[in-house]
């Protein structure tokens, strides 16, 4: 009875944390479950991945096919950004590479280079309006590691963040801080294949 209980307490949290994000009341799964676990006064903290189920169905439920449609439409924007920069190694990541979008999500694409202005020159050679550049330095065990952000918006009103970074500071595959898998993403070729095949499929662990 005990474990019901606490189960039921933490898919509580869970739910809360989701409904704070997906209402963009916290951008962060870490400020979303304790602002949940207070505001529910509970001590019971979900993880990343029960807040993203979550986040899942309520975009499901509130959004319903369009939210299909959104996510073939951005998919298939990202697949015309990343030919664009195919010679900077894009690979589509994020909530549109998983399939679990929802409608405030935006596209993101990972790439390199060790000129960031060459990608943002090849963007607007091709006539996507970019509205931000910025430098990011982040410290993860203990090191540095700086990348270039370029913030683009799409003629459908979608947003697209480019992330760059130099190819000379690659790390090893990293993880994903909500799901704990390996982000994989897709290629180019491999978006490209999906389009055709299978555009709605999602990428989530089982």
């Amino acid at each position: 009875m005990h474990d019901s209980s606490r189960e039921e307490r933490r898919k509580r949290v869970a739910q809360e944390a989701a409904e704070l994000l997906y209402s963009q009341q916290e951008k962060e799964y870490r400020q979303s479950k304790l602002r949940a676990a207070k505001n529910l006064s509970v001590n019971i903290l979900p993880s990343n991945a029960e807040i993203a189920d979550e986040l899942d169905r309520i975009a499901e439920e509130k959004e319903g096919k369009s939210r299909k449609k959104r996510l073939v439409q951005m998919r298939r924007e990202a697949l015309q950004i990343m030919m664009v920069l195919e010679d900077f190694s894009p690979v589509l990541v994020g909530s549109v590479w998983r399939g679990t979008i929802h409608h405030s999500s935006d596209i993101d694409i990972s790439t390199l280079a060790r000129n960031p202005k060459k990608v943002v020159q090849s963007l607007e050679k091709h006539g996507y309006g970019i509205t931000e550049t910025r430098e990011k330095t982040v410290v993860k065990k203990g090191e540095k590691r700086k990348s270039f952000h370029v913030q683009v918006m799409l003629p459908s009103y979608s947003q697209a963040e480019i992330v760059v970074r130099n190819p000379d500071d690659i790390i090893p595959q990293a993880r994903c801080e909500i799901y704990g898998d390996k982000i994989t993403g897709l290629t180019t070729q491999k978006l490209n294949r999906l389009m055709k095949q299978d555009p709605h499929r999602k990428f989530v662990p089982t």
